[in-house]
């Protein structure tokens, strides 16, 4: 019979010391503090319904900023699609000295059919670029819709959601760099939700000969001479030092009623084609 001394000792339940009672063989007062402090140690069921309560409260408060950031990011990415269009449509028209036009197009979002003819038309920007076949003006100063049959189709459709054009109201300064204090573009030569800036020679899409049927009818647009210069074309057929291409954000097909805070504009100056982005 083993004597107490070469009895095998029961493991106290921590891992790196056997402390024991020296009487009684048992494990010692502080191996079971040490035990049920571990026990104490976990969560309760309580205690987890509590913290995802608290996690669940802050998700609510923190994700509208989320959004209103994640709808700022659309907008900008919006004005930087526009300024590629453009600065592609101006090279192309440049390296083939031809004439260009950019056209804009806006329809119902909550149609996920397009084009549709829905109203209001918001949410959704269509742009197109076409060029002349044979690098002439053909429509030269008169009205009616561009011969399709005379035009080429550069690119592909390009669609923006979430998004409104808009003619701006506000009156910048016209002295700095900023939104606020941006060059003063007249309404007449805005492509934007109002009417002046509508082009008396509009053109369609597609393009080809023999004419397809029309899908769209552009009649917001920018031209751009072989020579690189801008200018909107519309019933005062004038040119331009600068025209405009405003921006807001929009939640399905409902336009903002008024300027939210993160509306963009794109300017277009008329006889270098830069074009430069205005973040409010």
């Amino acid at each position: 019979m083993l004597s107490p001394q070469t009895r095998p000792r029961r493991a106290c339940h921590d891992s790196k010391f056997d402390v024991r009672s020296s009487k009684s063989g048992r494990p010692s007062p502080i191996c079971d503090l040490r035990s049920l402090q571990r026990k104490r140690s976990a969560f309760t069921l309580i205690e987890l319904l509590v913290v995802l309560g608290i996690i669940a409260l802050l998700m609510v408060l923190v994700v509208p900023a989320f959004t209103n950031i994640k709808s700022g990011t659309d907008v900008t990415s919006a004005a930087n699609t526009i300024k590629g269009t453009l600065d592609t449509a101006r090279t192309y028209a440049m390296t083939n000295s031809t004439y260009i036009w950019v056209g804009f197009f806006e329809e119902n979002v909550s149609n996920p059919s397009s084009p549709n003819l829905d109203t209001p038309a918001v949410g959704r920007v269509i742009m197109s670029i076409v060029a002349s076949k044979d690098g002439t003006n053909i429509y030269g100063s008169g009205s009616g819709e561009i011969d399709p049959t005379k035009l080429i189709q550069v690119g592909k459709l390009t669609k923006i959601e979430k998004v409104h054009l808009w003619t701006h109201t506000d009156t910048p300064s016209g002295t700095g760099s900023t939104f606020d204090t941006r060059p003063i573009v007249a309404s007449a030569y805005c492509i934007g939700n109002s009417t002046p800036a509508d082009s008396t020679t509009p053109f369609r899409y597609p393009v080809g000969s023999p004419a397809p049927a029309a899908q769209y009818t552009f009649r917001k647009m920018i031209e751009f001479s072989a020579g690189g210069q801008a200018r909107i074309n519309n019933s005062t057929n004038s040119p331009q030092t600068a025209a405009e291409i405003a921006l807001e954000p929009t939640h399905g097909s409902v336009a903002p009623t008024s300027p939210p805070s993160n509306v963009v504009a794109v300017q277009i100056t008329g006889f270098a084609g830069d074009v430069k982005i205005y973040r409010k």
